[in-house]
């Protein structure tokens, strides 16, 4: 199967889980890239922000003609992670690649995990807590900066669950901080945007961004629980397969 297909296809599947879940797609993008594309874990990382940033900003588009984001306390949310993506960012190039790619795998079964127990809304505190909301954001930003992914699958639970967002909002406003997030940690991976394959990455985000649109239409015909332990099942696939390649 040629290159240009296999972008095509795991570009609709990473656009289609951002669009639905509010985030987890950029967890399958890093991978795909690896072991579909033969993208290094270096490359894979930054092309997965590239991918992340033009997605999540097409999805946040769709949540916000819908009502479902929550500006002022998103931005503030974000800001908390704009330097910690910033710092890890300058810092992943130097690590390693079988850190990198067992690190991810990590990532990717706590993502997993933590899909497979859904937040509901009836379990969140009646108070915020600012302090921890600010503590979550910068540990999402380092997280964004150190391996390419947006957050989603925890700003998403940490919104609901510290912040005391009904779901939708929680999705619609998780968006705005992975976007910002992914900005900041792209912008101190200067050297490692010239080893991207923009032949590859190009039809990639395009497929993401489309699948976008069909996962936030989806939402409204398929239940989000039903979607997330379906995707935590593949993800912990995914996480299983890419730690027995970091120890081999």
């Amino acid at each position: 199967m040629s290159e240009l297909i296999l972008a095509l296809i795991a570009g609709g599947v990473v656009g289609l889980a951002l669009g639905a879940l509010g985030g987890g797609g950029s967890v399958l993008a890093v991978p795909a890239l690896i072991y579909l594309l033969d993208f290094t874990p270096a490359a894979a990382t930054t092309a997965s922000l590239l991918i992340v940033i033009a997605t999540s900003l097409t999805a946040l588009y769709a949540h916000a003609r819908a009502g479902n984001v929550r500006w002022r306390t998103g931005a503030l949310f974000a800001s908390a992670g704009l330097l910690p993506a910033a710092a890890a960012g300058a810092a992943a190039g130097r690590l390693p690649q079988p850190l990198l790619t067992g690190a991810f795998a990590a990532v990717a079964a706590v993502a997993a995990l933590r899909m497979l127990r859904p937040v509901r809304t009836a379990d969140a505190p009646r108070n915020a807590r600012p302090a921890r909301a600010t503590g979550v954001g910068a540990g999402l930003g380092a997280l964004t900066g150190l391996l390419g992914v947006g957050g989603g699958f925890l700003a998403v639970p940490a919104l609901v669950t510290v912040l005391a967002f009904e779901m939708q909002a929680a999705i619609g406003t998780s968006l705005l901080v992975i976007s910002a997030n992914s900005l900041a940690s792209l912008a101190t991976r200067g050297a490692t945007t010239a080893g991207v394959d923009w032949a590859v990455i190009g039809p990639f985000t395009g497929a993401a961004i489309l699948g976008a649109w069909d996962g936030k239409r989806l939402t409204t015909r398929v239940s989000g629980a039903l979607l997330q332990r379906a995707f935590a099942i593949v993800l912990l696939a995914v996480a299983a397969f890419m730690l027995a390649d970091a120890l081999t």
